[in-house]
């Protein structure tokens, strides 16, 4: 059987304190990045669901992130698009394929949270896959992935073949 153990934070004073939530998510958040610094994300599409995981996970609000790369696949830049609210979050394709562009970027991953705790893809999600690989393809950028997560799973749309 699993123990729940407490973690600590150094306080100012150079003591130890138990850490609170928001300080164990903000942590794993920073820790996030390492995820990827091992290889490129295209071939650890494991590391990618945690990585968004990481990132997303903890969130009392929708938010829209995409990871653009260069043609190698290495990863140019992580970019936090749109923060919404409790069950949606505003993505205009033409702001990525503006962001795309500017990064000199290849291709893309995008991910957002479901803060319900339900990674299932909705029609609305579906719909913005389709006419962000659409938007994309024009200026020969594809769109890899899109992940959708919640706290204990995450959904590849490419692994379902829906993107």
């Amino acid at each position: 059987m699993n123990e729940v153990q407490d973690l600590y934070v150094r306080n100012n004073e150079g003591g130890y304190q138990v850490a609170s939530d928001a300080q164990i998510l903000a942590a794993g958040r920073n820790a996030a990045n390492s995820l990827l610094a091992s290889g490129p994300p295209m071939e650890q599409p494991k590391a990618v669901k945690e990585f968004f995981q990481a990132k997303l996970t903890g969130l009392g609000h929708e938010c829209a992130a995409m990871l653009f790369l260069d043609a190698q696949m290495r990863l140019i830049k992580y970019v936090e698009l749109a923060h919404g609210t409790l069950s949606t979050a505003s993505v205009f394709p033409r702001e990525i394929v503006k962001t795309a562009l500017c990064l000199n970027a290849a291709a893309c991953i995008m991910s957002h949270n479901h803060p319900s705790g339900i990674p299932e893809p909705s029609r609305a999600d579906l719909a913005l896959t389709a006419q962000l690989k659409q938007a994309l393809s024009l200026v020969d950028v594809r769109l890899l992935d899109h992940v959708i997560v919640s706290a204990t799973d995450a959904v590849s749309l490419a692994e379902r073949g829906q993107c």
